[in-house]
């Protein structure tokens, strides 16, 4: 758990660092580091989804797994 918050610390200060750096505004820094990592979340998310429909489920694999030791 702490990684992940260290982490998550560590990503939010570059969107804060990469936006001030970008714009001079430290306004604008801090709306992308709460928007960013938020926005970036629920991406990863469906990500994850598309990942899971994309892998082959088990049964295929030892289906498979069993026809390539024959």
């Amino acid at each position: 758990m702490a990684k992940t918050l260290s982490f998550g610390a560590v990503h939010m200060s570059v969107a804060f660092g990469v936006g001030y750096a970008m714009t001079g505004s430290a306004a604008v820094g801090g709306a992308l580091a709460l928007v960013e990592p938020l926005v970036n979340t629920v991406a990863y998310f469906f990500h994850e989804k598309v990942w899971e429909r994309a892998r082959p489920s088990s049964g295929s694999r030892l289906r498979a797994d069993a026809a390539a030791s024959t």
